[in-house]
């Protein structure tokens, strides 16, 4: 409705942006999305999809809308050639305010690197094609009980600021390994293990702890950034293979989930079961997968 930014005090442009945000919702949910409110914990939002609609003042670290200065701090400079994209003002559950900035960069040139494939589970979060893994931290786990404690006595401001904590601890962990892999690998491999499916189960609680997805996004923006390819390949029988000739003859299902360790019956090679699995994503990749043994026809 044309006049409509100036009554309610908002910019056209953000007015513009949430209704494709709308329109977008609807079509994907095939019905008209339900308006939230703060009583189901709706976080604020206000987009700018037009660099236009604001000013930022570095030097002086405000942001300019509609005529009027936020104080802003910054996290790190924006450079002085770039291209701003959109932005927009997002609350956190902690009722804090952040402006948002995209940027247009230039392309990162390719690297070069060795490739080094990842399979990620319950025991370790990551575990590699050489061998080396890293530990699981559980933080969930670790603030369990405090948050239950909160709960019970109905603290709801310090159920919030554990929960923030959780997220904080977790996004820094996963954000200090996935820099150090893509600095040191010019190719990562990953297993498209849906995390989604296993949050189902009941070991949905460890799963959503752990950060899977989170990890998987971090690696490939980060890869995307430094030059580094990465892929995500199909981990079907990566944990049942054997790596060195192919045999299928691995722990398979829940039954067998706590067989660490498995000798191939073919050939005699002594498996990890995680490192096994790192190293048949590795095989995986860039080509046809190689089919197990007991898939092949015989002659």
């Amino acid at each position: 409705m044309a006049g409509a930014s100036g009554q309610l005090g908002i910019h056209s442009d953000t007015l513009n942006a949430i209704s494709r945000q709308f329109v977008v919702s609807r079509n994907t949910a095939r019905k008209c999305p339900n308006w939230r409110s703060r009583k189901c914990g709706a976080l604020g939002w206000v987009p700018f999809s037009n660099p236009r609609a604001f000013r930022i003042e570095e030097t002086n670290a405000f942001v300019i809308v509609l005529g009027h200065k936020y104080r802003l701090w910054f996290s790190r400079p924006i450079p002085t050639a770039a291209k701003i994209k959109t932005a927009c003002f997002a609350e956190d559950a902690r009722g804090r305010w952040y402006f948002n900035v995209q940027i247009e960069v230039a392309e990162a040139a390719v690297k070069e690197g060795p490739a080094v494939a990842i399979d990620l589970g319950l025991k370790d979060l990551a575990t590699f094609s050489d061998g080396r893994k890293i530990e699981i931290q559980a933080f969930y786990r670790r603030y369990e009980a405090q948050l239950a404690l909160a709960q019970s006595r109905g603290q709801k401001r310090r159920v919030t600021t554990l929960h923030a904590k959780i997220k904080n601890c977790r996004k820094h962990f996963l954000h200090e390994h996935s820099t150090r892999i893509v600095r040191e690998h010019g190719r990562v491999i990953v297993g498209d293990i849906n995390a989604a499916i296993l949050a189902r189960t009941r070991m949905a609680k460890s799963v959503l702890d752990a950060g899977w997805s989170m990890f998987r996004t971090m690696l490939q923006y980060k890869c995307l950034g430094a030059g580094a390819a990465f892929e995500i390949v199909n981990e079907y029988h990566s944990t049942q293979l054997c790596s060195e000739c192919g045999a299928l003859g691995g722990p398979k299902g829940i039954a067998q989930l706590g067989m660490r360790h498995w000798a191939c019956s073919d050939c005699g090679a002594l498996h990890d079961r995680d490192v096994n699995a790192a190293r048949n994503l590795l095989l995986f990749a860039g080509a046809e997968r190689r089919p197990p043994a007991a898939e092949i026809p015989s002659l």
